[in-house]
C-alpha cells in the first residue's frame, strides 16, 4: 500500500509522528498555541492503546510523564510560553535522573503572558539553560511539516538512546499552518526501543552504571528490580552522595554523553552551500523566508546559500565552522534578539562578518525584512 497523504496543521503532524514513534503516555495542560497537540492526542492516543491525562498544570504534567517513563513507557508533554517555564524544575530532575521523555514547546511571544497567539523564537536559550545548574540538553526544531514529523520521531529516538529529556522547539507559525504531509509507512523510519537491563531479578542491579558505549540500561520501575530515583547527586545504585569524586563523575557523564556526541546529534539541511559567498543561517519558520530569499537571489546570479539548523542544542559548532568557512557574510535569520546569532559568532573565525536579520514584534519575518538587512550590509560596505 502506498504512503498516506494528509493536509493538516503542524501540531497535528507532531501527534501523528509521536504515535508513529510508539507514544504510550501523554500528560499535559492546554495552552495556546500548542493546545491542538493535546486535543488530538486525547482522541487518538486511547485508540492506539495509550493513556491520555489532562493534568492540573504544567508542573504536574512534567512530573506525570517522568513517572510514566520510569515504568517503561514512551512519553510526551506539550506546552507553550509560561507552561514551559513551569516545567523547568522537573525538567532538571529528568536530566539528573536520566529519564527519557519528550517535551514540545510551541513558542509564542514573551516574557510572561506576552503575546499568546503570535509567533516568536524567544525560548531558544530557555531550552538550553531554563533549568538550574550545569547540564546538557537536546533541542530540535523544524520549518515544514515533513521535517516536523521527522524531528518528532528523532526526539523519541534520541531520548531513548541518550536516556535524557529532549525538547522539540517549534513555533506558532509551524504549529498552526497547514500543508501536505506524506505519512511514512510502518517501519520506514527506524525506531529506538528502550534499552532494558539483562540483569535478572534478585541480582544486584546498578541503575546508573553505564556500559562501555555510555548507554545506561533501564529496568521498569515497579518491576523485578527495586532501586532508588533521586534528583540529588547519586552513586551507581541511585543513592544520594556528596562525595566529590562521585559528584564530579556524574556531572561529567550527564554533560559528556550529549556534548561529546554533538556531531552525531546534529541535524541540518544545506541549500546551495557548495559555492555560496554569503550564507544565511536560520531555523524553524524563519527558515522558510530565508530559503525564499536565497532562491530568489540565486535566480539573479547571486551566490547565496542557506544552512537550516534542525538541532539547536547541543549547538553544532563544527557544522557552522565547516559550512561557513570562507563566507564573506553570514546572516542569521531568527525571531528573537539574536540568541542563535550569538552562538554563530562564537563558532566562526570572523564574528565581525556575522549579522542579524530579525523581528521581535509578533509578526512573522518575511523575505522583505531579510532583504532590507542585506541592503543595509551592502550599504555599509562590509
Amino acid at each position: 500500500m502506498g504512503s498516506q497523504v494528509k493536509f493538516i496543521q503542524g501540531n497535528e503532524v507532531c501527534v501523528e509522528a509521536a504515535l508513529y514513534a510508539g507514544l504510550d503516555f501523554f500528560a499535559g495542560y492546554p495552552i495556546t498555541p500548542s493546545t491542538e497537540i493535546a486535543e488530538h492526542l486525547a482522541y487518538r492516543l486511547p485508540q492506539a492503546g495509550g493513556k491520555f491525562i489532562q493534568m492540573e498544570d504544567e508542573i504536574a504534567s512534567m512530573c506525570a510523564i517522568i513517572g510514566a517513563s520510569l515504568t517503561g513507557q514512551k512519553v510526551l508533554t506539550a506546552t507553550s510560553g509560561p507552561g514551559f517555564s513551569l516545567m523547568q524544575e522537573a525538567l532538571g530532575y529528568a536530566v539528573m535522573a536520566e529519564i527519557p521523555c519528550v517535551i514540545v514547546n510551541v513558542q509564542r511571544g514573551g516574557p510572561s503572558t506576552g503575546i499568546p497567539t503570535h509567533i516568536s523564537q524567544g525560548d531558544v536559550n530557555q531550552a538550553r539553560w531554563g533549568t538550574h545548574g550545569d547540564h546538557a540538553i537536546i533541542a530540535l526544531t523544524a520549518s515544514n511539516h515533513q521535517d516536523v514529523f521527522a524531528m518528532t520521531v528523532e526526539a523519541f529516538n534520541m531520548a531513548e538512546t541518550y536516556r535524557t529529556p529532549v525538547v522539540l522547539l517549534f513555533d506558532e507559525v509551524v504549529g498552526h499552518m497547514r500543508e501536505k504531509l506524506i505519512l511514512p509507512q510502518t517501519n520506514e523510519i527506524p525506531l529506538v526501543k528502550r534499552l532494558k537491563t539483562s540483569v535478572d531479578g534478585g541480582v544486584d542491579y546498578h541503575p546508573y552504571l553505564a556500559r562501555e558505549d555510555g548507554r545506561l540500561p533501564m529496568s521498569d520501575f515497579g518491576g523485578v528490580h527495586r532501586y532508588n530515583v533521586t534528583g540529588l547527586y547519586h552513586d551507581m545504585w541511585g543513592f544520594p552522595s556528596d562525595n566529590p569524586k562521585i559528584v564530579h563523575g556524574l556531572l561529567r557523564h550527564l554533560v559528556d554523553k550529549i556534548e561529546s556526541n554533538a556531531d552525531t546529534i546534529a541535524r541540518y539541511k544545506e541549500h546551495y552551500l557548495e559555492d555560496a559567498k554569503k550564507v544565511l543561517i536560520s531555523y524553524g519558520a524563519s527558515a522558510r523566508s530565508a530559503l525564499h530569499v536565497v532562491n530568489t537571489l540565486r535566480q539573479k546570479g547571486q551566490k547565496y546559500g542557506l544552512l537550516e539548523l534542525q538541532t539547536l542544542w547541543p549547538f553544532p559548532h563544527q557544522v557552522i565552522r565547516d559550512r561557513c568557512n570562507g563566507a564573506e557574510h553570514i546572516i542569521v535569520v531568527e525571531m528573537n534578539l539574536g540568541q542563535i546569532c550569538r552562538e554563530v559568532k562564537n563558532a566562526v573565525d570572523h564574528p565581525d562578518r556575522v549579522f542579524l536579520a530579525n523581528r521581535v514584534d509578533g509578526v512573522f519575518i518575511n523575505p522583505s525584512d531579510i532583504r532590507q538587512t542585506l541592503r543595509l550590509i551592502q550599504g555599509r560596505g562590509v
